[in-house]
């Protein structure tokens, strides 16, 4: 059977009883929900499920119909950047499902979201149709307030729905792509100056590590700044390399990192790579794992 994992992201963090609502409605498709990551000040969520095609279809659409008549982007405000109260929707190949599958997931999910609600959807990343679309950050720069203007340029029309954004809960991008880290290091200041020197000199687009994409945000209710990270191949740029090159960065000001955090699920390679790193163990391989070696066995 193939295993699918979907990783989608709504806008709200901070009222449980809409974070529950969300994760009762994926469980009773039978998916597996595997983590559930609010995040206040981001007031955004992060679910983690899994299952095979139809019924991660099914948790998807089953998410959207729960979010739609309770978040209302009018209202909402939060330090993340958004577009959509259901934001973001990967779909990634686990086990026994390609990428073309995902792909053609991701039409089949974006066009029945349309039809049942009337939001707009884009494709993005593996699924995209547009090469100017594979990058979300492409997509959703502008956010909810600036969607309803970006929309009528022609470019800008999306691969499902009308070129205007619904009412409430703008547009969503739904998409396939590889397994991803979603990393933040916060650093002890409130300077979020700070914070974006070191995001534009860690991303890749602005000359930073490759496969590293980041933003520096301010945690108000913390008092503290954060480097919000996303890694999309953390096998070529590992978590470790990642961490001390921001924490290089902030020396460089005089600034301590206050902590690390890892937002979903990780892989296990990434894990054991940078404890390798950092214990420098000689000759490492994943072999040393016990629980690797009694899978094996």
């Amino acid at each position: 059977m193939p295993i699918i994992e979907c990783v989608p992201n709504i806008s709200e963090g901070r009222r449980t009883e809409v974070l529950e609502a969300c994760a009762d409605a994926i469980r009773a498709t039978g998916a597996s929900l595997l983590d559930v990551k609010p995040d206040a000040s981001h007031n955004r969520t992060v679910y983690t499920f899994a299952g095979d095609t139809a019924v991660v279809k099914a948790a998807a659409l089953a998410l959207f119909a729960t979010v739609v008549p309770r978040i209302d982007l009018r209202q909402h405000t939060g330090e993340h950047p958004r577009m959509g109260a259901v934001d973001v929707v990967p779909f990634i190949p686990i086990e026994g499902a390609t990428m073309a599958d995902c792909v053609a997931l991701s039409a089949d999910v974006a066009e029945a979201v349309n039809k049942a609600h009337g939001i707009p959807v884009y494709l993005y990343e593996e699924a995209a149709r547009v090469p100017g679309r594979r990058n979300l950050e492409d997509i959703r720069r502008g956010e909810f307030e600036g969607l309803a203007a970006k929309m009528q340029q022609p470019e800008w029309a999306p691969d499902f729905g009308k070129g205007a954004p619904h009412p409430s809960a703008g547009a969503s991008v739904v998409g396939a792509r590889m397994p991803l880290i979603a990393y933040n290091i916060n650093l002890a200041t409130d300077r979020l100056d700070v914070a974006k020197k070191i995001a534009a000199a860690v991303r890749h687009s602005s000359g930073g590590l490759r496969f590293v994409k980041a933003m520096g945000l301010a945690l108000a209710d913390r008092g503290v700044v954060q480097v919000s990270m996303n890694l999309t191949n953390y096998e070529k740029t590992p978590i470790h390399r990642v961490f001390e090159f921001v924490k290089r960065e902030a020396e460089r000001y005089g600034v301590n990192v206050l902590e690390s955090e890892i937002v979903g699920l990780v892989p296990a390679a990434a894990l054991t790579a940078s404890a390798a790193w950092f214990l420098q163990v000689d000759s490492f391989t994943d072999d040393l794992v016990l629980e690797t070696r009694l899978r094996k066995a």
